[in-house]
């Protein structure tokens, strides 16, 4: 009886454990799809002459909050002067 619990509960996690490692699998297909499609943007971005690296600086500061951007921005002033670059 005791084998017949302990079989039945090997079962059962590897099953869960199958399940778990085709959903990892089905996502990082959907990620790379995902990281195809933006490839494809930029791409067009730049076909039409938007400067891609510029984007991406816009991109990345648009997902931090008014206050981070502001503190990045004036620590970034403050090595500018210190470096004469200003």
């Amino acid at each position: 009886m005791a084998d017949e619990i302990t079989e039945t509960s090997q079962t059962v996690a590897a099953g869960q454990l199958k399940a778990f490692i085709e959903r990892v699998e089905r996502l990082e297909e959907e990620k790379q799809t995902i990281s195809d499609d933006i490839k494809d943007v930029y791409a067009e971005m730049k076909g039409t002459g938007f400067d891609t690296k510029a984007v991406r600086t816009i991109i990345r500061l648009r997902k931090k909050d008014a206050a981070e951007r502001q503190e990045e921005e004036a620590i970034l002033d403050l090595y500018k002067a210190a470096l004469g670059m200003e």
